[in-house]
Parts: structure tokens; sequence; C-alpha cells
């Protein structure tokens, strides 16, 4: 099985287990020591793909959301945010997916983003592109994903998590403020949604002020090989963080400009 295959049936089993307890009666949410919520569902999932991990390839590590980290023998460490979007899951909003991503000697090599509440999966392997797959109208297909060719702010689509958090943004929120001013238009769609759509060209840039590890690992890589550009807000590639800017790659240098 390749990484791709495995990342992929990874992704089946949170698919299940999401699907199985969204919107239920009795879903079960407790607050994290850093005030945000936890389900009882983002702990199955990563319970249960920790544990085929374990059997499947136990020399690779996991760094996860929920639990400790488990130390790789071989350069090889899973990054799992079982339901990125646990607000929208909480509430019933269907905008939330599972993101995994294998990195390998410190360099991604395969993601997958699944959705499966939107019928959309997201994914890549490194130098081979990044995909999507839907299911509309009970068709499956997959398209390749291009990176949007926008090149000024005044004709660009801003997808953002939110406006009114002031404190998340500190000494960048004036220049954050005024893109939205500035952009022919602007989308509040957050979390992973953003980046993906920036991936598939429907968005030419979003900005997140504070992210973790998990929460941007599984999209790097995907709108990378989308032929986009994906830096912290000082411009640095990767997943350095606090933040993140991913862009259609034209604007990149614009932006980074206004928030380093």
């Amino acid at each position: 099985m390749s990484d791709l295959e495995l990342a992929h049936l990874l992704a089946d089993m949170a698919d299940q287990i999401s699907i199985s307890r969204f919107r239920s009666t009795d879903l079960q949410i407790t607050e994290k020591p850093d005030l945000t919520p936890v389900s009882d569902a983002d702990r199955k999932i990563e319970e249960v793909i920790r544990q085929h991990l374990a059997k499947s390839n136990p020399g690779d590590g996991v760094i996860g959301e929920e639990f400790e980290n488990k130390i790789s023998s071989n350069n090889r460490e899973w990054i799992l945010d079982p339901i990125d979007g646990t607000k929208n899951y909480i509430r019933g909003v269907p905008i939330w997916a599972s993101l995994i991503a294998l990195r390998e000697n410190n360099e991604f090599t395969c993601t997958v983003v699944s959705a499966p509440a939107i019928n959309r999966r997201w994914y890549a392997t490194k130098g081979n592109g990044a995909f999507v797959s839907e299911n509309i109208l009970g068709d499956k297909k997959s398209r390749r994903l291009s990176v949007s060719g926008v090149s000024k702010i005044a004709d660009a689509s801003f997808a953002f998590a939110e406006i009114v958090k002031k404190d998340h943004w500190e000494s960048n929120y004036e220049p954050f403020l005024k893109l939205t001013n500035e952009v022919w238009r602007s989308r509040g769609f957050g979390d992973f949604w953003a980046h993906m759509l920036v991936a598939e060209g429907a968005v030419d840039f979003t900005i997140e002020p504070k992210l973790a590890l998990w929460d941007m690992a599984a999209l790097y890589l995907i709108v990378k090989e989308a032929g986009g550009s994906f830096t912290n807000l000082a411009g640095e590639d990767g997943v350095a963080g606090p933040g993140a800017i991913s862009s259609n790659g034209k604007l990149h240098d614009e932006l980074v400009k206004r928030f380093k």
C-alpha cells in the first residue's frame, strides 16, 4: 500500500466516525485548556487512526491535536487534526474536515483533507500535483487543482476566518481591515476550506494570524502542488507559524510586505 493509499484509508476511517456523530443529540463536548471545544468524535478519530498506524507502520511517529506525540524511529511522522472546524461541527455547520499529513525527513510528501459533509476530498503527493475528489449527484470525479492567475489585490477574492477577534491579529489588525476594503471581494470561509479554495483557484488568498502545526500541515502541500505559496506572515515558506498566508503566488510578495 502506498502512502497516499494509506492516507486515504485513514481518511475513510475518520469520515465514518465524523459523519456518524455529526448532529448527534448525544455528542459529548468539553472545553480544552486553551478554551477551544473538543468533541468525542475528535478524540475517537485520532484514537482509531493512531491504533491503525501502530499496527501498519509501527516506526512512524504521530503528532495529533488531542493526544501526546508518538516519537518516530524512522524519520516519518503523521500529523493529524481529527476535525478541523470543531466549532462548526458541534453547531451542525457542515464545513469541517479531517486533516492528515505525512512528513518524511522534515519534508511533506503526502496529504489528505477530507470533508465528507460536503462530499469533497483534497489530496496531494510531492511532485505529482494536487487534486480534489467530488461526489455530485452520485457521480464521483477527481480533478487536478491549479491556483488562479489574479495578479492585483484590487481584483482578488480574499477569504478569512473571523473579522471581529481583534486580539487574534494584534499589530496586524489594521492591515487586515484595509485589505478587506481593497479587494474585489472578501468572504469569511475560514479554517481548512479557505486554503483549499485557494488551491482550487476559486479564492486568490487567505490569511490567518494564529494556527497550530496540525492546522497547517495537510494544507501546505496541497496549496504548493496546486502552484500556490504557503508561508507564515513573515514570508517564510512552510508551517512554522504562528499564522499563515496561502495565495496563488502572484499576490504573495505584496501580502507579506503588508504583514511582515
